[in-house]
């Protein structure tokens, strides 16, 4: 199973960019999708996440700028944020919880290798 971001880039503030995040290989079934960013020295953290039946969750640092959404059918997301901020610059993640096979009980968290977004003039 692999997660494949993309999407990411410099942009000035105020300005736009969508990440997009594929989810790829043979799997079962996917549950939860998400975002996360990190900047150095800092603890990875939530952005926006999804469930399977299309419902939401957005941190409050982004809530009203960041949409997230959802493609069941490919398999794939996307976060389109909108009025950037210098403090938006991070290293953005794609995470997804995967079910290998119908016959196993857990679902297991892949991670995506990170997009950079840099917002700055």
């Amino acid at each position: 199973v692999q997660l494949q971001a993309s999407g990411g880039g410099l942009v000035q503030p105020g300005g736009s960019l969508t990440l997009s995040c594929a989810a790829s290989g043979s799997f079962f079934r996917i549950n939860d999708m998400g975002w996360y960013r990190q900047t150095p020295g800092m603890q990875r953290e939530p952005v926006a996440l999804i469930t399977s039946l299309g419902n939401r969750d957005i941190a409050n640092s982004v809530k009203g700028r960041f949409t997230i959404s959802r493609d069941t059918a490919k398999n794939r997301i996307y976060l389109q944020m909108e009025s950037l901020r210098p403090e938006d610059t991070a290293v953005y993640y794609c995470t997804a919880q995967i079910k290998i096979s119908p016959w196993v009980t857990v679902w297991t968290d892949y991670w995506g290798p990170g997009t950079q977004v840099t917002v700055s003039s």
